[in-house]
């Protein structure tokens, strides 16, 4: 199915593209915070609305 090269470049691939995600975050950590702050609230305001969903789904099943 693949060739013992695409098995290579994709590991190698892999292997820099989480490297260079690492690095680019680590050197705009000060500029998140400062421009995200309430980020987080989101994300779990998002997640709660899902769950408020599934919930009233499967009340309403029955």
């Amino acid at each position: 199915m693949f060739s013992t090269g695409q098995w290579i470049f994709a590991a190698l691939f892999a292997v820099s593209f989480i490297v260079l995600m690492i690095f680019s975050y680590k050197k705009d950590k000060k500029l998140h915070k400062k421009h995200y702050k309430g980020s987080f609230l989101v994300l779990l305001g998002f997640f709660g609305f899902v769950i408020l969903l599934v919930v009233m789904k499967i009340l309403l099943r029955q």
